[in-house]
């Protein structure tokens, strides 16, 4: 068992590991177990009913957070011509063509999402197996191979997360940061259980929802009721 800190013991103690608490009242006991120094990000983890295994059984999408995650994200766009001045009007952080390719190819990952036109995916397919694994390769079903660059990278500056299920059939998201308050944190987490649950695929069965469960950067988990999710 891994030694816990004197600021992870004083957050569990507030935590009553048997109960499944309602939404809000999460909401407001996970600000009070992130105690550390830094404004910590709140994140939610969902064991939802599929096998990931599965083709028909994968979930992932992306939503726009009302709130944004309090994160400032960096934005690579891969275009080129009246697309590529659209994306630096846009506010991309970065844009190219083939410039930007041999760039990663050479080892550099300095942003947080990448977009492409669908005639840019050619050459971005060369990037697999460097974006792939980290999650950054741009994807049609995320929203990030489109023809629409000012829409997508204004939507991903305003809040815009991707979710998808991992091998141990959970998905973890961000809802924000610890300074947001209750209500803030609590219509990002409506927005975002909406979206996943609208995701259900149609082979999945008997419950969806196995559990819900809420924690700081540093803190314990707290678990939600997941039909009390589901209710509201």
């Amino acid at each position: 068992m891994p030694k816990r800190g004197k600021r992870y013991k004083e957050a569990l103690a507030l935590v009553d590991r048997t109960k499944l608490y309602d939404p809000d009242e999460a909401m407001e006991l996970v600000q009070k177990t992130a105690n550390a120094k830094f404004d910590e990000t709140i994140e939610v983890s969902v064991k939802l009913g599929v096998n990931p295994r599965h083709a028909d059984q994968q979930v992932r999408g992306a939503v726009v957070l009302p709130h944004g995650t309090g994160k400032t994200v960096k934005v690579l766009v891969f275009a080129k011509g009246d697309k590529a001045k659209e994306a630096e009007n846009a506010g991309a952080d970065y844009v190219g063509a083939e410039d930007m390719i041999e760039k990663i190819q050479g080892g550099w990952l300095d942003f947080d999402v990448a977009v492409a036109t669908p005639d840019m995916m050619g050459s971005v397919g060369k990037l697999g197996r460097i974006l792939g694994p980290k999650g950054l390769m741009p994807n049609p079903k995320s929203g990030t191979v489109t023809f629409e660059i000012e829409k997508a990278v204004k939507d991903i500056k305003a809040g815009k997360i991707e979710y998808r299920v991992d091998k141990t059939s959970i998905v973890h998201a961000p809802i924000g940061k610890k300074s947001f308050g209750t209500e803030k944190l609590l219509e990002n987490f409506k927005v975002l259980m909406e979206a996943i649950i609208k995701a259900r695929p149609a082979a999945a069965k008997g419950q969806y929802l196995r559990s819900v469960v809420i924690s700081s950067s540093m803190g314990p988990g707290i678990k939600i009721n997941p039909q009390k999710v589901i209710d509201k």
